[in-house]
């Protein structure tokens, strides 16, 4: 007998439905075809100790599995309860009627319990796009899957409880979530916020000008001023989740299996602190059986990336591209995958090896020419990219013991959405962009008009202070974050100077 079940391989953030057709005839053999990798072919051991374990068995005739499309790839083990299911349809030892309307997938234990699988909120939006009834699949799951409306989404703890549903002898329990109700109750918790930060006042006005923008921003300051913290705080101002935004996110963490055991969709931006021993296939993406890097597991949230010049220059030059794209393509001989990677870059760096070049109180122990080249590890190309340069300096104890505390960043995140939506009107009929920081050549010089005095203010800096030509750019992009700041239509002479101020690595004099 022939019966047609139904998985789903995962490409890039989206997957493409597999067919498996299995028919039991006369024979004794067991083969399954359709380029299906070890993984797959080693399914048939979980599948038959696992039948055995709960009361069924492998039909003891010829099995033929065919896994549809045969030219696409198929791996991983989360087609065990597909072709399990599949076997019994097709031995007649279940009813098939209903099959055939589900997607069905999850790993065997040899017990017969299912264990959690990843890429299961594409799937299910693949499911529902194609008019399946409903997916079934391992509990933990579940609620990730139920995200999705008009879709039957059934959670299940073992292969017993799907053949019943299925035999109609006890109904699974459909898992349904409020995706919109779930959303909006935990869009706004954090344990973090900006008003335990003492002191730190420019760092943290830089902060949320880079918010505001979407610019990239490097920290530079010696050891325990407060970089690392003052990082860890910036999703608390940045923009609630629009809920497009969380399930483009949530389909990512989905895909690389990061999505926790019962949960549903991701309410806060992510934020990810790669060590710099990662390697650049892990920071970008890629590898045998491509999977999403560390700058697509930060989309549409922060990518932290602490010591900066430690990291190994390979690594931090794949950036690059993805930093102007904001998208990652990975290409092999047989296919190409996307990755999206709309993040913001923030850096923290020591000024020195030793740590503490332009300390205040600490004198700096390198040699000449040390710190300009410990600077240069990090190229002039990658630094281009980077529009905000702040230097942190420590705190003193005064303000450390300070009662009074700072400004919370719910404070400041209401300045920071008051700005964005600025720049959204403004850059209603660009395509692709949605702050000052993505802006081209072109709208800069439609939306960063400077008036006559500001243009001299601009002049003289680059040439006093030795800013180089690349600076140009990004100090109007940042005047123009500043200026939608303060609800202004116009750059005004301050808003430059203080973006002037925010490129202390252009500088000639900076490292002596």
């Amino acid at each position: 007998m022939l019966v047609k079940t139904f998985g789903s391989a995962v490409f890039g953030v989206d997957s493409t439905t597999i067919t498996v057709e299995v028919n039991v005839s006369a024979g004794s053999k067991f083969f399954m075809v359709g380029l299906p990798d070890n993984a797959v072919k080693e399914s048939q051991q979980r599948i038959d100790s696992a039948l055995r374990n709960n009361g069924y068995k492998m039909p003891g005739r010829k099995v033929v599995i065919n896994m549809a499309p045969a030219d696409i790839r198929k791996e991983g083990s989360a087609y065990d309860l597909t072709l399990a299911i599949g076997i019994l349809a097709a031995s007649e030892q279940i009813r098939h009627e209903e099959v055939g309307k589900y997607v069905i997938m999850g790993e065997l234990s040899l017990d017969g319990t299912l264990q959690p699988i990843k890429g299961v909120l594409p799937i299910a939006i693949q499911a529902r796009a194609e008019n399946f009834k409903g997916f079934i699949l391992p509990k933990e799951n579940a609620r990730e899957a139920a995200v999705v409306n008009k879709l039957e989404v059934y959670g299940a703890e073992n292969i017993s409880e799907v053949i019943n549903f299925f035999n109609d002898d006890k109904k699974i329990e459909q898992t349904i979530v409020d995706t919109r109700k779930v959303f909006y109750e935990n869009i706004n918790n954090s344990d973090l916020d900006f008003c335990d930060v003492r002191g730190q006042e420019n760092v943290k006005r830089a902060l949320e000008i880079s918010a505001a923008g979407g610019h990239n921003i490097i920290m530079i300051g010696p050891p325990g001023a407060g970089k690392t913290m003052l990082a860890k705080r910036i999703p608390t101002i940045l923009p609630p989740f629009t809920l497009q935004e969380a399930l483009e996110t949530t389909k990512i963490h989905s895909v690389a299996g990061k999505v926790s055991s019962g949960s549903s969709l991701m309410t806060s931006r992510p934020f990810r602190s790669p060590h710099h021993t990662v390697s650049d296939v892990a920071l970008v993406g890629g590898g045998s059986f491509p999977q999403p890097g560390e700058i697509s597991l930060a989309h549409h949230g922060v990518l932290f990336l602490d010591e900066l010049p430690e990291f190994k220059r390979t690594v931090l030059e794949v950036m690059r591209q993805p930093l102007e794209d904001r998208v990652v393509t990975i290409s092999r001989a047989r296919f190409t995958v996307d990755y999206p990677a709309n993040f913001m870059l923030v850096s923290s760096m020591n000024p020195c090896p030793c740590g503490f070049y332009n300390h205040p109180d600490r004198e700096c122990v390198c040699g000449p020419g040390v710190v300009q080249r410990y600077l240069n590890k990090i190229s002039g190309p990658l630094l281009d990219r980077i529009d905000i340069h702040i230097e942190v300096i420590p705190v003193s104890f005064k303000k450390l013991t300070a009662i009074q505390l700072s400004e919370n960043s719910e404070t400041i995140r209401q300045r920071v959405i008051a700005a964005r939506l600025v720049q959204e009107n403004r850059f209603t009929n660009a395509q692709g962009v949605f702050a000052n920081a993505q802006m081209s050549s072109r709208m800069i010089r439609e939306f960063c008009i400077l008036k006559p005095e500001s243009s001299t203010i601009l002049k003289n800096a680059m040439e006093q202070l030795g800013l180089s030509a690349r600076a140009y750019d990004r100090i109007l992009k940042v005047s123009r974050t500043i200026a939608d700041l303060e609800q202004a239509d116009d750059i005004e002479t301050p808003h430059i100077a203080e973006a002037i101020h925010y490129r202390s690595l252009d500088r000639d004099t900076w490292a002596g």
